[in-house]
């Protein structure tokens, strides 16, 4: 990690920790894991200098656990992992999401399924936009391509778990893990203002007992608390973020993630200069998913080829999205294997629309 006045030259891995301090972090809970590991060592570190706390717990399970009882004491917490340490957090982050619990999760995907490898993957989409765990619940979810981003948007997690009690999940790979570039406007770290929150456990001296909790049973009672759920994953939903790259006179647009939609954004440039009418959508937000801007898109009669690093997960929602109008190809780069710009050059120009005459 290196540093200027102005910028600081770091992993995305890297990028993320300071993210995580600068946007107040108290408490991080987590269990070393490739490719993502340099979050838990940077925050070892910069974290306990201001004062936050960080536990190396014995397992991913104890890990969210923690982060559990933390976020109900209404402290700015996080974990982080790779795909199969997720997999294990899950029945913590369903208990989270069920008693309105402000956590943030950080997920460096890795191929898979099963132990798979330490490549890059995108194969947890679906796991992550449609809550991953048990019963009926989302969680905002945010996807950056690139270190600038990872810093920024881990910012931003923080802000919108506490805005809706809810859990949150930063979701990279291992290209954006490991990649390094610089950021800018970092700070070191951030001073919060220590107010209480009218939900946390903080003890009950001079004021009624409060309970989070995500079990009921009487009659009803379930159904009621499902609906408040789901009343706040809707307003939830103009928390909507995405990138546009020449889409205005493109006769195809190419839809895609993450370090997939910044591979991507190169292919587009190169058939840019070959006069290929060819755009980028790269949706930042995954949950919940830009569909309202990739439907106008659609009525204006342009074709789409949805491009992932999976077997193809997010092509559903882009089909949902521009159902009215339009259908999307697909184009999957399998886990286990690298894209590079020049490997997409060809499918997005098959799947260019036929010119007249």
């Amino acid at each position: 990690m290196k540093k200027n006045d102005t910028n600081l030259l770091v992993k995305g891995n890297e990028a993320i920790a300071l993210g995580a301090v600068a946007a107040g972090c108290e408490c991080y809970f987590a269990y070393p894991i490739t490719p993502q590991s340099e979050i838990p060592e940077l925050l070892s570190e910069s974290l306990v200098e201001v004062g936050g706390t960080f536990v190396q717990a014995e397992s991913e399970i104890a890990a969210a656990n923690m982060l559990l009882g933390a976020t109900a004491c209404g402290k700015r917490a996080m974990t982080s992992s790779s795909s199969p340490g997720i997999a294990l957090k899950q029945e913590a982050i369903s208990y989270m999401a069920g008693s309105q619990l402000p956590g943030v999760i950080v997920n460096i995907c890795r191929g898979g399924p099963g132990l798979g490898s330490i490549d890059p993957s995108q194969g947890d989409y679906y796991q992550t936009t449609r809550g991953g765990g048990h019963g009926d619940y989302r969680t905002l979810t945010l996807a950056p391509a690139s270190c600038q981003e990872a810093y920024d948007l881990t910012i931003r997690a923080f802000d919108l778990a506490f805005l809706y009690r809810n859990p949150v999940v930063v979701l990279g790979d291992a290209i954006l893990g490991q990649m390094k570039e610089p950021i800018k406007n970092w700070k070191e770290r951030v001073v919060l203002d220590g107010k209480g929150l009218d939900w946390s456990l903080s003890g009950a001296r001079n004021r009624e007992p409060r309970l989070l909790k995500s079990l009921y049973l009487s009659d009803g009672a379930l159904a009621g608390h499902n609906r408040k759920l789901q009343e706040k994953y809707q307003a939830m939903r103009k928390e909507c973020d995405w990138e546009e790259y020449r889409t205005q006179d493109a006769e195809l647009i190419v839809v895609a993630f993450g370090s997939m939609g910044r591979i991507a954004k190169s292919a587009v440039r190169k058939l840019r200069e070959k006069n290929e009418k060819v755009g980028l959508f790269r949706p930042i937000s995954l949950y919940p998913f830009p569909e309202a801007p990739l439907d106008r898109l659609a009525a204006q009669g342009k074709g789409f080829l949805t491009l992932e690093n999976n077997a193809g997960q997010m092509v559903d929602d882009v089909r949902l999205a521009i159902r009215r109008h339009a259908d999307s190809g697909l184009h999957c780069v399998l886990p286990g294997h690298l894209a590079n710009p020049d490997d997409l050059l060809g499918p997005i120009e098959e799947a260019m629309p036929a010119k007249a005459g």
